[in-house]
C-alpha cells in the first residue's frame, strides 16, 4: 500500500485506497507528528464536508487523537475547511485535519492537514507524516483507537461549532455596511458542499437578500463536481436568467474556491475575481504590499501591481506557496487560476466565503452590475481571455521527464507569435511577445495533464490550448 500527500494533502477513492483502515493508519502518523511538534499540551480541531462517510471518517480520526492523549476539538456539522483553519489559529491548536476532497468527484474523499498558523501543512510537515505512516506499516504497527463516547465522557473529544468565531473574524475584513447599503439580491450557490447557506448566515443582519441553491445535503453532489466553474454552474446560471438576481456566487466542495455569475448569466472566472477585489484593495482601501499569484494566474494581476508600484510573486500551483509568502507578512492578496485566495489579516488559506463577500463589497462599493465591472477591468488591465484543458492520462507522467521533453522541443514561435521566454516554475511555461502565455503540468492530485492559456482573445487562447495539446500528446 503506498499513500502519498499531494499539494493538499491526501486524496483517494472511496473503498478502493480512502478506507476506515488506511485513514486510521494516516490519522496514527498525523498523531505522531502532532507529539513530535508538541508533547507537552497536543491539540488538534476535526473538521468534514458534505462528502459520502465524512462524518464518520472524522469520527474515527477522533478516536486515533483520543487515545495518543491529544486533545480533540470535533466539529458538530459540517465546516467550510477556511472555518476549520481559523478554528486552529482561534484554539491555538497544534494542527488541524479537515476529512474532504474538496473540488474532486463525489468518488472520492481525502484529509487535510493544517499547521498550527492556520493554513496548509508544509510539503516538509506532509513528507514527515509519510515517513512517520511509512515507519508504522514497516514495524507492523496499527493505530492507537479510544472509543468514541468514552473520549467525549472525558473531554478527550469536544465537539464543537466553529462557525461563529469565523463569522466573527470574517466581519473584520469586510465592510458589512457598504455590502448592506447595496441591498443586492443574491444567488448562493453551495453546490452541495460544506459552504452551504454560509454567505447567506454572514449576511443575515444586513439588507442583502441572498437565495440558497443546492444548499440540501446530498453526498453525492447531484452527479456533478463540486468545482465552481463554467460547466458545473448551469442551475446557478438559469436560476440567474429566470429572475431579477445581481449575481450568484458559488463555493466548491469545501468553500475554499470560489467562482461567480453576472447579472446576465455569464460565468466571471476566478482570474477576474481576483483582479477586481484586488484592485478594489489597492485603491479603495489604500493596501500595499506585495502581491502573489501562482504561474497558473492571470497575468492581468501583473498589470494592476506594476501601476501600483507593488511587486508580483510568481508561484508554482499550491496554496501553500502562497501561504508560505503570507506567513512572513507583506502580503496584500494572494490568489490563484481555481479559485482559492486570501487577503491580509486573514489565515493563509484560500477561502472562497470571503472572497464572494468581497466581491459583494466591491459591487456594492462601485454601485455598477458586475458585468460592466469586468468591462472595465478589461478596458484598463486586459483583454484577457482564458481557458484550460485537462486530459486524461492512460499512463503515469513523470513530472521532469515531461518538462525536459516540453523544453527540448520548444519552438520559437506559437501560432505565428513569438517566444520570448520559457519558464519552468511549476511544469512550462511560453511566454509570447503579445503578452499570452501557454502553461502545461501535470496535476498533484489526479492522473491529469493540465493545459492552461491566456491570451487577447478566444481565437489565439483556442490556437494556444491546440499546440499544448500537441505538446502533451508526445509526451
Amino acid at each position: 500500500m503506498t499513500i502519498k500527500f499531494g499539494t493538499d494533502g491526501w486524496r483517494a477513492v472511496i473503498s478502493e485506497t480512502f478506507t476506515f483502515a488506511n485513514l486510521r493508519l494516516v490519522a496514527q502518523a498525523i498523531a505522531d507528528y502532532v507529539l513530535e511538534e508538541n508533547g507537552q499540551n497536543p491539540s488538534v480541531v476535526i473538521g468534514f464536508d458534505t462528502r459520502f462517510l465524512s462524518d464518520r471518517y472524522a469520527a474515527e480520526v477522533a478516536r486515533v487523537m483520543a487515545a495518543n492523549r491529544i486533545d480533540t476539538w470535533l466539529a458538530r456539522a459540517d465546516t467550510p475547511t477556511p472555518a476549520i483553519s481559523y478554528s486552529v489559529l482561534h484554539k491555538q491548536a497544534t494542527a488541524g485535519v479537515m476529512i474532504t476532497a474538496s473540488h474532486n468527484p463525489p468518488r472520492y474523499n481525502g484529509v487535510k492537514l493544517k499547521a498550527s498558523y492556520g493554513g496548509s501543512a508544509s510539503p516538509a510537515a506532509h513528507q514527515r507524516v509519510e515517513y512517520l505512516l511509512e515507519s508504522a506499516l514497516a514495524e507492523a504497527r496499527g493505530p492507537n483507537l479510544m472509543d468514541l463516547q468514552e473520549a467525549i465522557r472525558t473531554d478527550r473529544i469536544k465537539k464543537f461549532d466553529p462557525a461563529w468565531a469565523y463569522y466573527e473574524h470574517l466581519s473584520t475584513l469586510l465592510d458589512l455596511d457598504i455590502i448592506s447599503g447595496g441591498e443586492l439580491r443574491v444567488v448562493a450557490d453551495g453546490m452541495y458542499g460544506a459552504g452551504r447557506g454560509v454567505i447567506g448566515e454572514v449576511l443575515a443582519r444586513g439588507r442583502t437578500y441572498v437565495h440558497n441553491i443546492r444548499h440540501e445535503m446530498n453526498p453525492g453532489f447531484g452527479g456533478i463536481h463540486p468545482e465552481p466553474i463554467a460547466r458545473h454552474l448551469g442551475l446557478l446560471m438559469s436560476t440567474i436568467q429566470a429572475g431579477h438576481w445581481d449575481v450568484g456566487l458559488a463555493t466548491d466542495g469545501d468553500a475554499d474556491r470560489i467562482g461567480a455569475v453576472d447579472n446576465q448569466g455569464n460565468f466571471v472566472d476566478p482570474h477576474r475575481i481576483f483582479a477586481l477585489v484586488l484592485r478594489y484593495l489597492l485603491e479603495n482601501r489604500g493596501w500595499r504590499g506585495k502581491v502573489v499569484r501562482t504561474v497558473s494566474t492571470t497575468r492581468m494581476i501583473d498589470r494592476i501591481a506594476a501601476q501600483h508600484g507593488l511587486e508580483l510573486v510568481e508561484t508554482p500551483v499550491g496554496f501553500n506557496h502562497i501561504a508560505d509568502l503570507m506567513i512572513a507578512n507583506g502580503v496584500v492578496m494572494g490568489g490563484e487560476e481555481s479559485g482559492g485566495m486570501s487577503i491580509k489579516g486573514h489565515i493563509p488559506e484560500g477561502d472562497g466565503v470571503l472572497l464572494g463577500l468581497l466581491l459583494l463589497e466591491v459591487m456594492a462599493a462601485a454601485k455598477m452590475p458586475l458585468h460592466k465591472l469586468v468591462e472595465e477591468l478589461l478596458a484598463h488591465y486586459g483583454p484577457a481571455q482564458y481557458a484550460r484543458t485537462d486530459m486524461k492520462l492512460t499512463r503515469p507522467v513523470e513530472k521532469k521527464q515531461m518538462v525536459q521533453l516540453l523544453l527540448d522541443e520548444a519552438p520559437a514561435a506559437i501560432a505565428g507569435v513569438a517566444v520570448d521566454d520559457v519558464q519552468t516554475v511549476d511544469g512550462v511555461k511560453y511566454y509570447l511577445n503579445d503578452g499570452s502565455w501557454l502553461l502545461i503540468r501535470p496535476s498533484g492530485t489526479e492522473p491529469v495533464l493540465r493545459v492552461y492559456a491566456e491570451a487577447p482573445d478566444d481565437g489565439r487562447v483556442k490556437a494556444l490550448l491546440d499546440f499544448g495539446e500537441e505538446m502533451a500528446d508526445k509526451a
